[in-house]
């Protein structure tokens, strides 16, 4: 059964737990090359937009309403509003590069106090309801998660969304029993403001909190798509895969220097199959060649 635990940043207990996991976990070393991913060992802790759900249309959907909203309230007032609206491909464009939102503001023809209100009204648009439906599960998505559940991999969605968000979309595609356990926030504006030490802060409160019996943190991978995740993983001693399919380019999550980079969820799963099957063959031949 899932269990679903919504973040309270007011628990002391989360860093005294933390540390004993990891002397634990430091006993044994091990390679990035050498670390089991596809076994019943294995811990993945996974973001939520971007590996799994697709939320470009709903972000460009926002910009797009944002200036509108603007160019009505100036209209009303007996005034207009000259814009210039991006292209999604410009608008996601400059998402993926970090590019801030004032940026993108100004490149749409809004300045001083138009700005203000452009920044103002984004975070508060973009978790209506009447957006939210436009997220789609990224393609190969679903067989990337079942392929890991069908392996034993523990998977713990760890999410900056709203926890009911990603728990409700979850359970409309039918994939909330892959989850051991679902890590979420009470703060509708966190996912969108995407701020490292959040999502850190997350990241190890589900540490301490999971039962680590049969598992090990050191057969442990953060997966996601933006600077929170990366940097998270890394504060946790945890290789990260970053992925492109999300609101971060490849060249931007380089920099970051995860552990990997792969285009989506289901190519990374793909190439850690591909790795077991070559390590697999690699210990039949040393065994045959031990036996001769």
């Amino acid at each position: 059964m899932t269990r679903v635990v919504v973040f309270d940043s007011d628990d002391s207990s989360v860093h005294s737990d933390l540390s004993e996991i990891s002397a634990r976990s430091r006993t044994t070393s091990h390679s990035e090359h050498r670390r089991p991913f596809l076994s019943a060992a294995t811990t993945l802790f996974c973001d939520f937009d971007g590996p799994i759900v697709d939320v470009s249309e709903r972000y460009y959907s926002t910009y797009q309403l944002g200036l509108a909203e603007l160019q009505s309230v100036y209209r009303t007032a007996g005034n207009s509003l000259p814009i210039r609206i991006l292209s999604k491909e410009q608008f996601w464009k400059m998402k993926q590069e970090r590019t801030p939102d004032i940026e993108i503001a100004m490149r749409s023809g809004l300045q001083g106090q138009q700005i203000d209100h452009f920044l103002q009204r984004v975070p508060q648009i973009v978790n209506q309801p009447a957006l939210l439906h436009q997220d789609q599960l990224q393609p190969g998505a679903r067989w990337a998660l079942a392929l890991l559940h069908a392996k034993g991999v523990r998977l713990v969605l760890v999410t900056l969304r709203c926890q009911i968000q990603a728990t409700q979309m979850l359970q409309s595609y039918g994939l909330d029993h892959v989850f051991s356990e679902i890590w979420g926030t009470h703060d509708s504006t966190a996912a969108y403001s995407n701020q490292s030490h959040h999502k850190t802060q997350l990241l190890e409160k589900a540490i301490a909190h999971l039962s680590w019996e049969n598992h090990a943190l050191a057969h442990a991978w953060m997966i996601g798509d933006t600077e929170a995740d990366v940097l998270a993983g890394k504060a946790m001693s945890i290789p990260t895969i970053a992925v492109t399919c999300g609101i971060r380019s490849y060249n931007y999550l380089q920099k970051l220097q995860p552990t990997r980079i792969h285009t989506d969820l289901l190519s990374a799963v793909h190439h850690f199959v591909d790795f077991e099957r070559i390590a697999k063959a690699e210990r039949t031949v040393e065994l045959r060649n031990f036996g001769s």
